[in-house]
């Protein structure tokens, strides 16, 4: 396998990863805001009917999916240290040859 292929591989499979990473952090942060923006209309749904003494219900909140998003977060992680690996490695493999060949 030719060294440049496995060079732009390791850079595409980088790429990749650090888009996957950008959509996990997305996710994390739409989920946070959700949950923020549910806690703000739990607080004023209390505050509403403390003053017209109505019976409060807890709101139902969607499942976060921080959990999921985290996993991934980290799934990318890993890919773009491997990644990192192999074209450290390519150009690792590179320079030995230019040095033979000089």
């Amino acid at each position: 396998m030719p060294i440049g292929s496995v060079f732009n591989s390791g850079i595409e499979g980088f790429n990749r990863a650090s888009q996957g990473i950008e959509k996990a952090s997305a996710e994390i942060n739409r989920a946070t805001i959700e949950q923020q923006d549910d806690a703000q209309l739990a607080q004023q749904r209390q505050l509403t009917a403390a003053s017209s003494d109505e019976a409060v219900t807890a709101p139902v909140a969607q499942p976060a999916k921080v959990d999921e998003a985290l996993v991934n977060l980290k799934v990318e992680e890993f890919n773009a240290k491997a990644n990192t690996q192999s074209i450290q490695t390519a150009d690792d493999v590179l320079g030995t040859l230019v040095d033979i060949k000089v």
